[in-house]
């Protein structure tokens, strides 16, 4: 127990000394302290026209690529579908079952016409 005690007093006492340093660091020439902020703020690097172009450049490739690749899945998923075609039994089938379900029809509105 008697070491985690001494580490706690160091630590109090380094945080003591870094406070002290940062307040004498803290005075500007007219003897004010400086704010935490204006300590810390950094200025932001400038980018040079030239870089700015080739940025835009690299940008704008970069989007393109990405343009082509979706038109390129696009162009894939509406690929023309071979026809389908219907064998002339299945054809003679379907017509058989519509003329006879008109004749069902017919034959219903006939036997409506005799009751009305």
């Amino acid at each position: 127990m008697e070491t985690k005690r001494i580490l706690d007093e160091l630590r109090a006492e380094g945080d003591r000394i870094d406070r002290a340093i940062a307040a004498i660091e803290g005075l500007n020439s007219t003897g004010r302290r400086r704010t935490r902020a204006a300590a810390t703020r950094r200025r932001r690097g400038r980018m040079s026209a030239a870089a700015r172009r080739k940025l835009s450049r690299l940008l704008k490739q970069r989007w393109a690529q990405g343009k082509m690749k979706l038109r390129a899945e696009a162009k894939a998923a509406q690929a023309p579908k071979p026809a389908r075609r219907m064998s002339q039994a299945a054809r003679k089938k379907i017509a058989a079952a519509q003329r006879a379900r008109w004749a069902r029809v017919r034959a219903q509105q006939q036997a409506q016409k005799k009751v009305a």
